[in-house]
C-alpha cells in the first residue's frame, strides 16, 4: 500500500506550529488533536460502511454508516497525545494500549504493557506520533497480528523515511499516513527536523529528541 502525506495548506500550518520550539505544551496539545483529526478522515477513506434509514424533520432519508465497530491503539506514551480526537471523531471505537520505550543506545523498542480489545475483523488505527526507525511501530504491529487483525492503519504526524521503508519491507500491505515526510534520521536515531521529543513537548516534562 502507497505511503499517503497529508496535502493541505492548514496541515501545513499546523505543523509549523507544532515544529516550533516555542510553542508551549498547551498549544501543542492542541494542534495535535487538529492534524489526528486530518489523518483520521483520511485512514478511514475506505473503511466499511452500510446504508442507514433516518427520518431528517422534512421526509425520509437513506444516508450511509460505519459497518461495525473500528478500534484505535496508541503507543505509549506519546500516542495518548492522538485518542482523544479519534474518540471523538469515533465514539463508538474501542481503545487499546500498547506500551513500548527505545532504548536510547540500541534504539531498539522494549515492550512494558499490552491491553487489547478483540481486533479479529475489525479495522485497526495505531497511533503514534513519531516514526522513526520503525521499531515501536513493527513490535506493535505484530502483536495485533498475533491478535488476528487484518485491516491495520498507522497513523503518524511525522515520519522518517527509514522507518516507512522498515515498516513496508515487514508489511508490505500496511497503509502508512503521515502529516509529514522528514528528511532522515541523525546519527541518534532522532528525526531530522523533527519536532523535538513528542511526549515530553506534549506535556512538558522537557527533552529535545523524540523517544
Amino acid at each position: 500500500m502507497p505511503l499517503t502525506v497529508l496535502q493541505h495548506p492548514v496541515v501545513d500550518h499546523w505543523m509549523t506550529r507544532l515544529r516550533d520550539r516555542s510553542t508551549p505544551p498547551e498549544q501543542f496539545r492542541v494542534i495535535c488533536r487538529r492534524l489526528t483529526q486530518f489523518l483520521v478522515i483520511e485512514a478511514t477513506r475506505e473503511v466499511p460502511t452500510i446504508v442507514r434509514r433516518v427520518d431528517t424533520p422534512l421526509e425520509p432519508f437513506e444516508g450511509r454508516a460505519l459497518d461495525g465497530e473500528l478500534v484505535v491503539v496508541p503507543i505509549l506514551r506519546a500516542g495518548l497525545g492522538m485518542l482523544d480526537a479519534v474518540t471523538d471523531m469515533l465514539p463508538r471505537v474501542s481503545v487499546g494500549y500498547v506500551g513500548l520505550e527505545r532504548d536510547h543506545t540500541t534504539a531498539i523498542a522494549r515492550t512494558y504493557y499490552c491491553k487489547l480489545p478483540p481486533v479479529k475483523g475489525r479495522p485497526v488505527l495505531v497511533v503514534d506520533p513519531m516514526l522513526a526507525t520503525g521499531g515501536s511501530a513493527e513490535a506493535a504491529i505484530e502483536m495485533l497480528v498475533h491478535e488476528g487483525a487484518g485491516d491495520v492503519r498507522l497513523l503518524a504526524m511525522v515520519a522518517a523515511p527509514e522507518g516507512v521503508k522498515r515498516l513496508q519491507a515487514r508489511f508490505p500491505q500496511l497503509p502508512i499516513y503521515t502529516a509529514a515526510l522528514d528528511r532522515e534520521l541523525n546519527a541518534q536515531k532522532y528525526i531530522m527536523p523533527g519536532l523535538g521529543d513528542f511526549g515530553d513537548r506534549l506535556y512538558g516534562t522537557g527533552g529535545a529528541a523524540e523517544g
